[in-house]
């Protein structure tokens, strides 16, 4: 969707060489992960929520692998 000429969806591309950093914020009962160096975006996902991303990130890896891997076909994120 499209307001103002504005896009309200914000695409982060994650490559292996990205600086990736995570922190647990157990005062908050979350976890921060930090995704790059000069301007950093940070994820900030409550206890309950970790379970979900994981498995979105596993189904995604799944579909990735059924299709015949992504592009380049190495191992690169090896679980």
């Amino acid at each position: 969707m499209v307001t103002g000429g504005k896009r309200d969806l914000v695409h982060v591309h994650i490559t292996d060489d990205l600086p990736i950093r995570a922190q647990a914020l157990p005062y908050a009962d979350r976890v921060e992960i930090r995704l790059g160096s000069a301007f950093p975006v940070a994820l900030i996902i409550d206890y309950g929520a970790l379970g979900v991303l994981e498995r979105a990130i596993q189904q995604g890896w799944s579909e990735l692998d059924a299709a015949g891997r992504g592009k380049g076909g190495d191992d690169a994120g090896s679980r």
